[in-house]
């Protein structure tokens, strides 16, 4: 069983986890998407539903703020969105003036991104991202933890997307509540939220991933029995 399919089974994910890999140029074994999503967050979903295809620069225009976190180069037009939004953001105090150069982003030029289900990922993918229940989560974080792989990172993340960089970066994991740009373009119910790491923390996480899950079911009972 591959560490793709143990990661899904062992936390009975309803998605596939989502494996997301930049390239310097379009993969021979996809296609680039048939549809331009409102946000880069929105190809997370599709993905996770079982679709596999590449974006190029300007798939991602359409969120100036999800592009910027991925180093794509804006043109003036988009580029004057990102500045109105983020204005808008600050104008509302949702965030404030010196949070913004803080904002993760990727420095390396942008050529194409490919999503896939993590199962159909060649090699090590740059970041998996999965997303579940809370307790769901717990498990896999719990599981990060052991394998070494956590990263001490606030929870909230604004932009959800640049979780993204942020795991690039460190080579570890983040916990992230979602964004509401990101619950509305992603569907992400109420009671749901991300893990996201490293792809080469893969085989690690899911190593100490069936230890984790069984050593809580026994917890659990304890726990249950106790409150009788």
């Amino acid at each position: 069983m591959t560490a793709a399919i143990q990661l899904a089974t062992l936390l009975e994910l309803e998605r596939h986890p989502v494996a997301i890999t930049f390239l310097d140029s379009p993969p021979d074994d996809l296609k680039r998407t048939e549809h331009v999503a409102a946000a880069g967050c929105g190809y997370w979903k599709n993905a996770a539903d079982g679709d596999a295809f590449y974006t190029e620069a300007t798939d991602h225009y359409g969120c100036p703020i999800g592009a910027h976190t991925h180093g794509v180069e804006l043109p003036s037009e988009q580029g004057a969105e990102l500045e109105g939004v983020i204005g808008t953001m600050v104008e509302l105090e949702y965030l404030e003036t010196y949070e913004v150069a803080g904002i993760p982003r990727r420095d390396e030029p942008f050529g194409v991104v490919r999503y896939t289900p993590l199962a159909e990922a060649i090699g090590n993918p740059d970041v998996v991202l999965v997303r579940g229940t809370a307790r769901q989560m717990m498990l896999l974080a719990e599981a990060a933890h052991a394998a070494g792989a956590a990263c001490e990172t606030s929870m909230v993340g604004r932009p959800t997307c640049a979780a993204i960089p942020e795991v690039m970066a460190s080579g570890l994991s983040a916990t992230n509540l979602g964004c509401i740009g990101n619950r509305v373009y992603t569907e992400l119910a109420d009671d749901e939220l991300y893990f996201v790491f490293a792809g080469q923390q893969l085989e690690k996480i899911v190593d100490r991933l069936g230890a984790i899950v069984n050593a809580n079911n026994q917890l659990e009972q304890y726990h249950r029995q106790k409150l009788a």
